[in-house]
């Protein structure tokens, strides 16, 4: 993603960097809970349905590039007071307010296109995820929780992905699968908060990361037991095999190590720690996968 980034014209690159195409952990992060949703609605012994994966695998680039862009907006004074920010391109100034306004409306505007794909319950039920993409920005001003307004926020899709097959969603899973989702997010965006815990100190901004302090660790292992609890629930209630629950092992197994070896004084492996979490959602796609066959 970043060779595509640096190859792209000049012109072209500050919008691609302004949607951090370069950076594709979060758009993982943001599509995977989709995928699980997907892969539960599929009919037992059916492999989940490809046409939604890819549409949803475009929705999700297209909407973490919106929410980027969003955030960028918001942020662009504090963005150039934190040195792993200074260099966006609305802090830097590559890009005006206007044109990333104007960037924003061609992104949901294409977005919008890929909802119209889904049914009329889906449409409903995506649309009413804007009000948190547009407002997710400012909790940091207001609340040491904007971890879990975000974790609202990027799980949308674990509600989204059912709906998307089976037309309506089936709330005794599709409710426990996103609350694991939202466990999730907890987890690995605390982790990632942990990077600019100094900078949000000095410039006034709030996080989980300054809240939980030397207590991080306790509490990431009782978000990750809260997710392996929700994942079990959603599980028995759309009669999940074997695979599945390995899959849900597996995770708790990855989610353990990513704790314990954390190191939260040190950015580079708060960054690493946080990118790893492609895994877990990779391995229980997988789970989820192989346990419908």
């Amino acid at each position: 993603a970043a060779e595509l980034v640096r190859a792209a014209p000049a012109p072209l690159q500050p919008y691609l960097r302004l949607m951090r195409l370069h950076q594709p952990a979060g758009t993982w992060l943001l599509y995977l809970p989709c995928t699980w949703s997907i892969g539960l609605a599929a009919a037992p012994g059916c492999l989940p349905d490809w046409r939604m994966l890819s549409l949803f695998g475009v929705g999700a680039v297209l909407m973490r590039g919106a929410g980027c862009t969003i955030n960028d907006m918001w942020d662009r004074d504090y963005d150039r007071q934190v040195a792993r920010t200074a260099s966006r391109p609305l802090a830097a100034g590559d890009i005006s307010t206007f044109q990333s306004l104007v960037f924003l409306g061609g992104q949901l505007s294409l977005a919008l296109c890929v909802l119209l794909c889904l049914n009329y319950y889906s449409i409903i039920l995506g649309a009413a995820s804007l009000f948190l993409v547009i407002t997710y920005p400012l909790m940091k001003r207001i609340t040491y929780w904007p971890q879990l307004v975000l974790g609202f926020t990027f799980n949308w899709g674990a509600l989204l992905g059912w709906s998307a097959v089976r037309g309506s969603c089936e709330w005794s899973v599709c409710l426990p699968l996103y609350f694991a989702g939202v466990m999730w997010t907890l987890v690995y965006d605390t982790i990632y908060a942990h990077q600019d815990k100094k900078d949000d100190i000095m410039i006034g901004v709030k996080s989980t990361a300054l809240h939980f302090k030397q207590d991080t660790k306790q509490w990431l292992s009782g978000f990750s037991l809260a997710m392996l609890l929700s994942l079990c629930v959603a599980g028995m209630n759309c009669s999940q095999t074997l695979p599945y629950y390995s899959a849900v092992a597996a995770v708790g197994a990855h989610l353990a190590h990513q704790i314990y070896t954390l190191d939260i004084d040190k950015p580079e492996d708060c960054w690493k720690k946080f990118a790893s979490n492609r895994t877990v959602g990779i391995l229980l796609f997988t789970g989820i996968v192989l346990g419908n066959l």
